[in-house]
């Protein structure tokens, strides 16, 4: 297992791109060329989720995207048997599994997996015959990041809206948790990845105090940002906070 604090990746997340295109229901802004810009700014993967409702993601994006994204495609989602034909025959990266319902805004907590760790086993097994890597979507206990272990997942990915809720009143307080488990996680021999209104605002110190942290999923905040700085300029400044 190495000791050596891994460079953390930028993946972002482009769900929003989608719903802003959807709007108007024609192609602009166009999704495909969105994720080609952002991996020439130098994000190094790209996420998506596509809901059963397709009002963001839409499952023709996702086998549009998976020629053009040469770093890595990361794909959300709970793991219905729609969502796992899709991922199997898209064949991405990563898959990360989330608990959501169908009808779910946003993605709002992790799995409790101690009570489905037999379904999510079967799940991370077809994913690692298919030369796929899982990451499950989890909270800050060490007992079910262990549960998670257990089922033979390769990463998880801490749920990080706690964190960023109380960031600006107790810093310290807020990313505690978080170093816990990172710890934990990768003592378990599992890779740690971090994703839920990370920002420019909270991102450095988070990125600081954790001792283990492959990747970050960023949609919401930078996009938000990207408004104001333009996508190229948001980039730069999200990955300069994680070479640092």
């Amino acid at each position: 297992m190495s000791t050596k604090k891994p460079h953390t990746r930028l993946s972002v997340n482009i769900n929003k791109i989608a719903t802003l295109r959807n709007a108007r229901g024609e192609n602009r802004p166009s999704v495909e060329q969105v994720a080609v810009d952002c991996q020439r700014f130098g994000a190094e993967g790209i996420t998506v989720h596509p809901r059963p409702d397709e009002r963001h993601i839409r499952r023709a994006d996702v086998m549009n995207l998976r020629p053009l994204v040469n770093m890595e495609l990361n794909i959300e989602g709970y793991p219905s048997p729609e969502f796992m034909d899709l991922v199997l025959k898209v064949h991405p990266e990563q898959v990360t599994l989330v608990p959501d319902a169908p009808d779910a805004l946003t993605s709002s907590a992790g799995w409790d997996v101690e009570p489905n760790k037999e379904f999510l086993s079967g799940i991370v097994d077809r994913l690692k015959s298919a030369g796929i890597r899982s990451s499950i979507f989890v909270g800050t206990d060490i007992a079910n990041i262990k549960a998670a272990a257990a089922t033979g997942t390769d990463r998880v990915e801490l749920y990080t809206k706690p964190y960023a809720d109380l960031y600006p009143t107790n810093p310290e307080m807020a990313v505690a948790p978080f170093v816990e488990a990172s710890t934990a996680a990768h003592n378990l021999g599992l890779g740690v990845n971090a994703g839920h209104d990370l920002s420019l605002e909270n991102l450095a110190f988070f990125h600081e105090r954790l001792p283990w942290l492959h990747e970050v999923s960023i949609g919401h905040a930078l996009i938000c940002d990207a408004l104001y700085l333009g996508l190229e300029q948001t980039i730069k400044q999200y990955k300069d906070i994680l070479k640092n």
